[in-house]
């Protein structure tokens, strides 16, 4: 089994950690943890075997130097997804938001023209059912945000009943003092925990006075977006990447991935990129000034009879980034690797 075959079967129920050392003698070594333990390496006698106290203990992602070698640690996470419990005027401005950062967004509701609502607007999946019929339809884990804006307490409790006790990253009600505490009262009357329910993010959002549909929205959507950093769980490998990745008929690639990002930056660590020799890509690092410079090295690397890996920086500060059109005034470093 190789590297990207570990990946795409890791158990991401348990704290997972991919291990890249960047440079030296042992450049281009990998490594997966998982619970504390190594479940993978490419070499039994390498770096990581050989420091593997220190590199098991890690808890932060990121470039480090381990006995004057620069490795990168990488938390392994799925791909984030927001499960919208009713389409109403709040909902589709979750769905374009969530939509613009990559998410994976799913809308249930019962009622066929707000169902539509949620399709035209973007969603990845509508499912036109009864909440409690939908929510049996999804497991949830670690990186599913769960966002509960129904039409009416009753749907409130019909649908938190189900995802308080389904795995999550976030739960999220709309509604006012009262309608929350019926709620949940309700259902603590009925069994379930109240730290538990305790758990749950009400009122929903981030409180920036927030008065219109637009504004509760993106109230809501910043609230996601602190608990889901908070975590720092990388999705570095979407289902087009990995695709090309396990492909048997693929020719040799290189795998642009940023592993260090200072101030602001199109994309964030961990995110990943594909180059043919040709220039065509799988994924992006984030577009523009940036990922055309780190393009034409991975290409340059394809020709290259020394494939080791090499760390590429790129400045977006200063004149002559201003000069290019880089607007977003970071540093990123990038790892490129022939895969």
């Amino acid at each position: 089994m190789n590297f990207y075959e570990a990946v795409s079967e890791a158990n991401l129920n348990a704290e997972t950690w991919l291990i890249t050392v960047a440079d030296g003698d042992f450049a281009g070594e990998k490594a997966m943890i998982s619970g504390g333990e190594i479940v993978w390496t490419s070499d039994e006698n390498g770096f990581v075997i050989s420091h593997a106290e220190e590199l098991t203990a890690v808890t932060e992602s990121g470039l480090r130097t381990v006995d004057g070698c620069r490795v990168y640690s990488e938390l392994l996470g799925n791909e984030k997804k927001i499960v919208v419990c009713g389409a109403g005027h709040v909902s589709m401005p979750i769905i374009s938001n969530g939509k613009m950062m990559g998410m994976h967004v799913t809308v249930i509701d019962d009622r066929l023209k707000f169902a539509n609502d949620a399709i035209a607007q973007g969603a990845d999946v509508v499912k036109f059912k009864e909440f409690e019929d939908a929510l049996s339809e999804i497991d949830g884990d670690d990186d599913t945000f769960f966002v509960i804006v129904t039409r009416g307490h009753r749907y409130d409790k019909e649908c938190l009943r189900s995802i308080v006790q389904k795995p999550h990253a976030y739960i999220g009600m709309i509604g006012s003092c009262r309608r929350v505490k019926i709620v949940k009262d309700d259902l603590a009357a009925e069994g379930i925990s109240r730290e538990l329910l305790d758990t749950v993010y009400t009122p929903i959002g981030l409180d920036i006075g927030a008065e219109t549909p637009a504004e509760i929205a993106i109230a809501i959507m910043a609230e996601i977006i602190e608990v889901k950093n908070r975590k720092k769980r990388n999705f570095g490998f979407p289902k087009d990447v990995m695709k090309m990745l396990l492909s048997d008929e693929r020719d040799k690639l290189t795998m642009a991935t940023i592993i260090s990002r200072q101030g602001s930056a199109p994309r964030g660590m961990g995110t990943k990129m594909l180059i043919a020799r040709d220039g065509g890509i799988v994924g992006t690092i984030g577009g523009g000034c940036v990922e055309g410079s780190v393009i034409a090295k991975g290409r340059r690397m394809l020709l290259d009879k020394d494939h080791k890996p090499v760390i590429m920086e790129v400045d977006m500060s200063g004149d002559a980034a201003e000069d290019e059109g880089m607007v977003c005034g970071g540093r990123v470093k990038v790892l490129l690797e022939v895969v």
